[in-house]
This record gives C-alpha cells, structure tokens and sequence, in this order.
C-alpha cells in the first residue's frame, strides 16, 4: 500500500466504527492516531492516545499535527441529556475548537440519520431535507452538524458529515434493509471522506450500503467517489420490524422506536 500525506485521528477509536476503521485505514496514511478513554494496543503503523472528550488538554495534545479527525467518540444512541450534553455537545465544541487551533484542514463527522428522524418513511429524503431529530442524541447530532456549518463558513475548515444508518455486519429487519451500512461500506465511505478534494468545503452524505429499498439519495458518488459494495436485499430478513408492537409513531417515521420513545404528541400533526 502506497502510503498518502494525511495525518488522520479517529476519536472513538475503541468502538464497533472505530474499530472497523483501524482495519481499513492502517498502513494507508503518514500518521494513524487511535483517541479513546478505553485503552487500546496500538499496532505498527498506529498510535494511541487515551484521554476523555471532558479533557480539553487531553484532546488538544491528540489534535496536535492532525490533517484530518474523523469523529466518532460521544454517546452512540438515545440516552438521557446529562451524558448526551457532556459527550456530545460539549466534547464536540472541545474539539472543533482545538482542531481549530491546531489548524486541522479536515474534521470527518459521525452525525445519524436521527437528524431527520421525524419525517414520514415514505418520503425518500436527500441531505436539504429539513432537520426533524427524532429525540436527545438526534439534537446533539444536528447541534455537530450545525457546529460544523459555522467553522467551515467563519474558519475556513473543511467538514464533512456523515448521517450514518443502521451500522452491523448485516441487516435483519425491513427497516434495515432501508437504512443499512456495513462495514466495509462504512469503511470505504470514511475514507472517501478523508481524502475527498481540499475545496470541498462543506458537505452532508448519507451513510448507507446500496440497498434496493433506500430511504436517502446524495450526490456522495460524484463528490467523493463513494461507491457502496454491499446490498441489504443480499440478507434475508429473518426477524420481525422491531417497530412492529411500538405503535404507529414507529411505524410512519424514519426514526422508528426512537420517534415513538417518550412521544406524547399526535402523529397526525406531525406533517
């Protein structure tokens, strides 16, 4: 592998993403730097810096002669606001404004396809569609992505959101067929994004495999080169919509349980 010039951190480097990455990326560029609070063992080719998102002087030493971060670390799925607020609101801000700082070109960002989770199912969304988050972790999500609007537009950086869908090794439901990536798709997709051109300024893409029943469309091909590999419609599905019981929220939003989660609203008067 001819090895490129990008200096690349993964924060959340200890995570089922993360750890897919570290696969997929090692040997490939100048400096591959592993952040996480797990301790990990780095391999030749890695190297690892443990420290919290909390931890600003933790960060700011793992920032330090980056080119690009793709991150990954903070509260992964719904939760309540206390850790969603720490992890994913204010690590965030923590570590755009250190890249910041350090003159970091490129910030590679894990946003989710809960960003526009209270859309209608039926309606096939592409990256202008009106951010509708589905719960707490979907606000944190449009909070990074709205953070990054601001450093791309007032500091000149580059970012690059992916709103990824259901990540694992296969997709099991009908509501994963819609909205499944896989690891290797995820992988690719990632890189892609690290060694997208230096003028792309700003962009949203849609994480997702090349599923026949897509719920998202993007222009992720022809801006990056992303081209998915693998197919939901390959799996069989062999389990029931985990909507199925949660009543009709889940059902009619792309959010599915999360849309239903907590909701004490009318469905009818979300349009």
């Amino acid at each position: 592998m001819i090895e490129r010039k990008e200096r690349v951190l993964i924060t959340g480097a200890a995570g089922e993403i993360g750890s897919a990455l570290r696969d997929h990326l090692i040997g490939r560029y100048a400096r591959l730097v592993l952040f996480d609070r797990v301790a990990m063992t780095a391999r030749p080719g890695e190297i690892f810096k443990r420290g919290d998102l909390a931890d600003s002087a933790a960060i700011a030493d793992a920032v330090t002669d980056i080119d690009v971060i793709v991150h990954l670390a903070g509260v992964p799925r719904e939760d309540e606001w206390e850790p969603i607020l720490k992890a994913n609101i204010e690590g965030c801000y923590t570590l755009y404004e250190d890249a910041r700082k350090a003159n970091v070109k490129r910030i590679v960002y894990a946003s989710s396809n809960h960003v526009i989770g209270f859309h209608r199912a039926e309606r096939i969304l592409d990256p202008s569609a009106e951010l509708r988050p589905d719960g707490r972790y979907g606000v944190s999500k449009v909070f990074g992505e709205a953070l990054g609007r601001l450093y791309a537009d007032k500091y000149g950086m580059s970012i690059i959101n992916l709103r990824i869908g259901t990540y694992r090794d296969r997709p099991r439901t009908p509501r994963e067929h819609a909205i499944w990536i896989s690891p290797r798709d995820m992988a690719e997709l990632t890189r892609c994004a690290i060694e997208a051109p230096d003028d792309l300024r700003y962009a949203v893409f849609y994480g997702q495999s090349q599923n026949a029943a897509a719920r998202w469309r993007d222009d992720a091909a022809e801006r990056i080169g992303y081209l998915p590999r693998d197919r939901a419609e390959d799996h069989p599905i062999d389990r029931p919509d985990p909507t199925e019981g949660a009543g009709p929220v889940a059902e009619i939003f792309h959010g599915g349980k999360t849309c239903a989660r907590e909701f004490t609203g009318e469905p009818d008067r979300v349009d």
